[in-house]
């Protein structure tokens, strides 16, 4: 079997596995609904797990995985999904769309990969490149590698998931993108010899952040509220110790229909996203929020001047100032 079709085979095994186990979290009228504007994976697992928490504690909820990060963000506008993950960011400035961020899920620790005949961003240059989305952190970091490389992308196209652009890669339909810690890691492991790792930038801005819609916030504040603990309370907890997601996956039996392969890596996974700082153990907040608007800004996805951004504008830090009070944090 090539090594595309394992991938593939892992791909959609991850998906069924995780979706098959949210199943029973649906029921109930009140259910809350989160609209995650990414694939489901490994990389989600502890957001999914949080959920799970706040879901004991009488927070039920539905989950849905949309195709596109863009479409996540709309269907939280709309009201179809209360609870949305993704980076609004450029939305909510050039809309004025009412959502509020709460919670920092993950941050922008990605990898530029490209086929080893691009030995330097200077190679690129004209040349076509692939993103995960319009808009997305992916091309954020693209936009500023080639501001400051002064260079310009030939035609660019995107594809959802750092897992498709990999096999996309080994399979010889792409050349150069931008993907995940495990997806690097995963390409550069099976196929060493046709690619590498370009220079990238180092900057801790938000990759997806956990937002609602300001009006159901302040209808649903005591759902927020024990949502962003659990998430806080989880964050800190496998910053100390990574091996708890793993742990606590087993413990409600998520994923279990992966290959034994897949399952071992959770843990070495989480064990050096936390040592890249993937995941922030306070959960985003002011100064995170200040981070990502330098970060946005000079990407061009946000317009400046930056004294000009306000925080309160983009996010609500109430229920994680909360949390971390609780949490004596």
């Amino acid at each position: 079997m090539r090594v595309f079709t394992r991938l593939r085979i892992a791909t959609a095994a991850a998906t069924i596995g995780l979706g098959v186990a949210l199943l029973p979290a649906s029921a109930g009228a009140q259910a809350v609904k989160v609209g995650l504007g990414d694939t489901l994976s490994a990389e989600t697992l502890a957001f999914v797990i949080g959920l799970e928490r706040a879901k004991e504690r009488g927070v039920a909820y539905n989950l849905t995985s949309f195709s596109k990060e863009e479409l996540a963000i709309q269907a939280t506008i709309n009201g179809q999904a209360d609870i949305g993950v993704g980076t609004p960011y450029a939305v909510m400035q050039k809309t004025k769309a009412p959502l509020r961020a709460v919670f920092q899920m993950s941050r922008l620790v990605f990898f530029p990969v490209a086929d080893k005949s691009y030995r330097t961003w200077k190679d690129l240059d004209g040349q076509p490149f692939v993103f995960h989305g319009r808009g997305s952190g992916t091309e954020a970091i693209g936009d500023i590698i080639a501001k400051r490389n002064n260079i310009k992308f030939g035609q660019r196209s995107y594809v959802p998931g750092s897992e498709n652009r990999v096999i996309a890669m080994i399979n010889g339909q792409i050349k150069a993108t931008i993907v995940d810690l495990a997806n690097k890691n995963l390409l550069m492991s099976r196929a060493p010899d046709r690619f590498h790792v370009l220079p990238s930038v180092d900057v801790p801005a938000s990759d997806e952040l956990v937002f609602v819609r300001a009006d159901w916030l302040q209808a649903n504040r005591a759902k927020v509220d024990i949502i962003v603990e659990e998430m806080l309370k989880l964050w800190q907890e496998m910053a100390k110790d990574p091996t708890i997601i793993d742990a606590e996956r087993k413990k409600r039996n998520l994923m279990a229909d992966l290959p034994k392969q897949v399952l071992d890596n959770i843990t070495p996974f989480y064990q050096q996203a936390i040592k890249e700082g993937v995941y922030d153990r306070r959960g985003g907040g002011p100064e995170a929020a200040k981070v990502d608007f330098e970060f946005y800004v000079e990407a061009g996805q946000m317009q400046g001047p930056l004294e000009s951004i306000k925080a309160e504008d983009y996010w609500d830090f109430g229920p994680l100032d909360a949390a971390r009070k609780k949490l004596g944090s």
